[in-house]
């Protein structure tokens, strides 16, 4: 089936546009779909086998070896490892460990306790729980169309799927496993894993592997078949006159293209650079943090510290700096995907924003002023009526594969937004006050 017209990634690789497929896979039904009551673990995620089950409808065999459909193979390959070619068989070992939790040191989490199929591949939670109810300081972002950036996790601190499947293995908030060797121990004597790993690598179980074949696994979740797409693509009737109106906003006033571009040629909805936007700005002492994370790193700067740092600690919030040392990069993080935005609530890396209303509240306001703003984050004078229209766009990037779960998600933040939603700060929104000014006058706290 046809699911992706055309990508580009990078100023150097470009592929042209191409027709869609008229096919619609059928959506997966959420836990709040009416009739869909979903057998869930103490966690909160789907039990491994109706994910599995889920799964098997929502992606039927295809020929993995093959780019999706529309894929140029140059472009494609440009997204594997030479030492991963994809495989059925490797794709098959992939899967079987993305839903074990026996790779946890509790046997309580696998990679699908924050990546739940029946939650777009996400947890839906403001910030993900591990073992021994543990929470993490960052929100789980979803892994479709994971295979299509440049680096993983919020601060780009890994450079490929196959190296990001190892790191929350290892992670003490996480899945709690204290080293390689005791991760591959829990699952070694499995006769089939052991068939398995050979005739997808040729050798014997070993973590490296392991962490391939979850990326191969995950390289099959290309999901980029959404209305707006066929909009796109010429059909006019595919998004509503509102969802129209609000892809001229982001293009225009609302400026969410300067981040989220989006175009026949590249429909990703990211510039896969980071950006301080004000969010980790609203607790945080960026000069403090830097300083103790510098103290820290001095004494261990292995990238085992580095993860556990950013998931389970304050430091977290430095963002990129963790990466990078630099300050220019002090609350920095990865622009998300925007595909399938609609279904993978809440917000923002540390999930504090509910709801797609929040989200644009947030930049019309300006953002939360400090020093280290982005600075193309400005108030953008949106009226409530183009505040719904530009949520009604980004509920059209959903791929047609989750559109009942979609649907739901919409009514569900909708009314959430109406309920609960912040007053509208009247004087940053329209610009008559900016953010700046409250900051230098000191007339309001930034750690507020």
């Amino acid at each position: 089936m046809c699911r992706m017209r055309c990508v580009r990634i990078g100023p150097c690789l470009a592929v042209a546009v191409f027709f869609l497929s008229a096919v619609v896979l059928p959506a997966v039904r959420g836990a709040d779909e009416p009739g869909g009551d979903v057998p869930r673990d103490d966690l909160g995620a789907a039990t491994p086998e109706y994910q599995q089950a889920a799964f098997s409808k929502l992606m039927p065999d295809a020929d993995v070896t093959k780019p999706p459909a529309g894929f140029d193979p140059v472009i494609w390959n440009a997204f594997v490892p030479q030492d991963n070619a994809m495989t059925p068989d490797r794709v098959a070992l992939g899967r079987k460990l993305y839903f074990d939790k026996r790779l946890s040191d509790d046997g309580t989490v696998s990679c699908a306790t924050c990546h739940d199929v029946t939650r777009g591949f996400t947890d839906q939670l403001p910030t993900s729980e591990g073992i021994g109810g543990q929470f993490g300081k960052r929100n789980a972002p979803t892994v479709l169309n994971a295979v299509l950036l440049q680096t993983m996790f919020w601060d780009g601190r890994s450079p490929t799927l196959d190296h990001q499947a190892m790191q929350p293995i290892l992670n003490p908030v996480e899945m709690g496993m204290p080293d390689e060797e005791t991760a591959m121990k829990a699952i070694r004597g499995d006769a089939e894993y052991q068939e398995m790993f050979k005739k997808a690598y040729g050798r014997e179980m070993n973590f490296q592997d392991l962490g391939r074949a979850i990326g191969a696994f995950e390289r099959t979740l290309v999901f980029v078949d959404s209305p707006f797409r066929r909009f796109l693509a010429g059909d006019t009737a595919a998004i509503s006159a509102e969802a129209q109106a609000g892809w001229d906003l982001f293009n225009g006033k609302a400026r969410c293209v300067a981040c989220h571009p989006m175009s026949p040629s590249n429909p990703l909805g990211s510039d896969n650079r980071f950006h301080n936007i004000g969010v980790s700005a609203r607790h945080q002492n960026f000069e403090e943090l830097a300083a103790e994370a510098l103290t820290i790193l001095k004494e261990d700067s292995s990238e085992q510290k580095l993860d556990e740092l950013a998931v389970g600690t304050d430091l977290s919030e430095l963002g990129r700096f963790m990466v990078t040392r630099n300050r220019a990069d002090f609350g920095a993080f990865r622009t998300p995907l925007i595909l399938n935005i609609g279904i993978t609530a809440p917000y923002m890396h540390d999930g504090s924003l509910a709801t797609l209303w929040d989200v644009v509240d947030h930049y019309n306001a300006g953002g939360e002023a400090n020093p280290f703003l982005d600075g193309g984050i400005e108030p953008l004078a949106l009226t409530e009526e183009e505040i719904d229209q530009l949520v009604a766009f980004m509920f059209t990037l959903t791929d047609v594969a989750f559109a009942d779960e979609n649907q739901q998600q919409f009514d569900r933040q909708k009314a959430l937004a109406a309920k609960e939603r912040p007053e509208r700060d009247e004087a940053l929104a329209t610009r008559k006050t900016l953010p700046f000014e409250d900051r230098v006058m000191g007339t309001k706290s930034t750690d507020q």
